[in-house]
């Protein structure tokens, strides 16, 4: 089994686009859906193209707690450094998300060593033009969970898109 390492998770997401994949089970062998305490939520660096800026989430399983499943969307609010803005839920974006012809989003097993990533994107100007504002942190709650958390995340955008978790593979760390 392949342990991915945090720093070549950061190194594949920024320089690099991901493989995508689903994680199948057979019946009855899929762990429990990930409860809000099983899940560690952190922002990796910021990617920037055509104007768009993207902050990839990669969520990691807790120490000490059981592997465990997510399906779909986080939940996505901006913080601390302008108006409230609520993530819409789109299935790929500009800088990321599900690849062109896969309309399901897939159900991703968390585990040690093996995490899952969501990518809130945004335009940086406005309609007309002018600079969006800075925000310094993003509300994020895991998908099918009700807890909030505060994750640090410098992201300027005038309006948020946040895309369903997919998994990280061992190829596109070796991409890197």
């Amino acid at each position: 089994m392949t342990t991915i390492k945090p720093a070549l998770i950061a190194a594949a997401v920024v320089s690099a686009s991901l493989a995508w994949s689903s994680t199948v089970h057979a019946d009855g062998d899929q762990p429990p859906s990930c409860a809000s305490a099983q899940v560690v939520v952190t922002a990796l660096p910021l990617r920037v193209g055509a104007g768009h800026r993207g902050v990839p989430l990669l969520f990691s399983l807790a120490p000490e707690a059981g592997a465990c499943t997510l399906t779909g969307y986080p939940g996505v609010d901006s913080g601390a450094g302008g108006p409230l803005i609520h993530a819409g839920r789109t299935l790929r974006g500009y800088l990321g998300g599900l690849p062109g012809g896969v309309d399901i989003p897939p159900t991703v097993t968390l585990s040690p060593g093996h995490p899952a990533l969501a990518v809130v994107e945004g335009l940086a100007v406005d309609a007309d033009g002018n600079q969006c504002p800075t925000y310094t942190d993003l509300l994020v709650a895991a998908p099918d969970t009700t807890d909030t958390v505060t994750v640090p995340a410098a992201i300027g955008t005038c309006q948020l898109q946040v895309h369903p978790v997919t998994t990280v593979t061992p190829q596109s760390s070796e991409r890197a």
